[in-house]
């Protein structure tokens, strides 16, 4: 029998839902991004601007692990969500089993490749000849702990999907505190550098997946388990993928961003660009953060409701979720423009940097209040299993929009261009998604 947390999802008051669900998943993400910033902060005022650099060259390759992770966790969990809702436990029992066999093949595979290729895979990720030695330093210690990664990454979807929000916070909580206790002991006290900030992580994520393991294996899942699940079956896998394609087709879009604007940082700005780039990204994420809290609390109440055919309910949770991440949002763009230069100060001493990331930092949020909406959106399509749709607004920022606006504006402009692509992409993304979101909820409506 399903555990009170399923039947909550589709009884409870939908505003108390959204937070109960969302707290959680803001506060583990807003961790998991701080000790990222911790690492950049570490190394940026004990290392130096190269380090900051390296970790900037690095990130696709983060971001690409994480979108495995994500392609596989939030198609699981959509899955998972809707057959709870529907009261089928067994398919239900089915999509958790063949996402850890994706989580062990993807979690090998994928890293290998990256370690035997890994001086090809930062020359074209836009290391420089100066930051190819940290960079190769640091990548090379943080692909063997990748699969902990994806396997935490892809679990806390699941784990939020079954309305057990507040673990998969305190995983996050866990892994982050680990990281950054082990951060000044690594880099500066043992004098490793870069290569002490991935041993840390590493470390962090190992402690992450002890703890997903221990939820699985002492029976806290209200998913009953049986040993027959761990195989493919291949109908979930292709609902899975389907699903879960546009969160890959975000997230790796994120890392063919990341690649286009190291090279062309690397023209326009040199290693200072790049570093600037890397600072910005690291105090936008912190930021965003919360946003993606709202849209992974509204995914299970969403998916839940829609399977269970409560069409009213699921309408509000959309209504108030665009609401509620809307607000952070644009108390983030205030905060960014007002405290740019305090921000970007707490990663650097180097005078030139300071002036660079800061120009940047505040050139780069001037749409931000409209990032909330979109993510939401995105996820709407996510949590009722539309994979087409969800896929187009995934790529239509970065992929579709991001990259043509940074290549026209860098020629236009130079530097100032490449952090002007931001907005620009920001803002015809958002009057795009608005029509398709207005359309998916008057079918909705219509339903109910």
């Amino acid at each position: 029998m399903v555990d009170k947390h399923h039947n909550e999802l589709g009884s409870e008051k939908i505003s108390k839902l959204i937070w109960k669900q969302s707290v959680p998943a803001m506060i583990g993400l807003f961790v998991l991004a701080l000790y990222n910033v911790v690492d950049t902060i570490f190394l940026g005022h004990y290392v130096g601007t190269l380090a900051v650099a390296a970790l900037a060259v690095s990130v696709p390759v983060h971001i690409l692990v994480i979108a495995l992770a994500q392609t596989i966790g939030i198609g699981a969990s959509s899955i998972i969500s809707r057959r709870l809702g529907a009261k089928d436990y067994e398919t239900a029992g089915k999509a958790l089993g063949t996402s850890f066999v994706l989580m062990a093949v993807i979690g090998v595979v994928a890293p290998a490749f990256g370690i035997f290729y890994l001086d090809e895979v930062l020359t074209l990720f836009g290391a420089t000849d100066a930051i190819m030695p940290y960079a190769r330093e640091y990548l090379s210690v943080l692909l063997f702990g990748a699969i902990f990664l994806l396997f935490v990454a892809s679990s806390n979807n699941i784990i939020r999907s079954e309305g057990k929000a507040k673990f998969a916070m305190s995983v996050m909580l866990s892994s982050a505190v680990v990281n950054i206790i082990l951060d000044p002991i690594f880099i500066v006290w043992l004098e490793m550098g870069v290569r002490g900030a991935a041993i840390a992580t590493v470390i962090s994520q190992i402690v992450a997946f002890v703890l997903v393991v221990y939820y699985f294996a002492a029976g806290k899942s209200g998913i009953r388990w049986k040993w027959n699940y761990l195989c493919l079956e291949l109908k979930i896998v292709k609902e899975m993928f389907a699903i879960g394609i546009s969160s890959f087709a975000r997230q790796a879009s994120g890392s063919f961003v990341a690649i286009v604007f190291n090279n062309l940082l690397a023209f326009y700005g040199g290693e200072v660009g790049i570093a600037a780039y890397g600072i910005v990204m690291r105090i936008t994420m912190l930021f965003i953060m919360p946003m993606f809290g709202v849209l992974q609390g509204m995914l299970p109440v969403l998916g839940y409701n829609y399977g269970a055919k409560a069409y009213k309910r699921a309408h509000e949770v959309v209504s108030k979720s665009i609401k509620y991440s809307t607000y952070i949002a644009t108390g983030a763009f205030v905060l960014l423009l007002v405290f740019a230069g305090y921000a970007v100060r707490a990663f650097t001493s180097d005078s030139e940097l300071i002036t660079v990331a800061t120009r940047a930092l505040r050139l780069a949020v001037l749409v931000l209040p409209l990032i909330g909406f979109q993510l939401v959106a995105a996820g709407v399509y996510q949590a009722v299993g539309k994979a087409k749709p969800a896929f187009l607004l995934s790529m239509l920022r970065q992929a579709l929009l991001l990259i043509p606006a940074v290549i026209i504006l860098s020629e236009i402009y130079g530097l100032d261009g490449i952090w002007l692509s931001f907005p620009v992409s920001d803002f015809v993304a958002g009057i795009i998604t608005f029509f398709m979101l207005r359309r998916e909820l008057r079918l909705i409506d219509r339903k109910v």
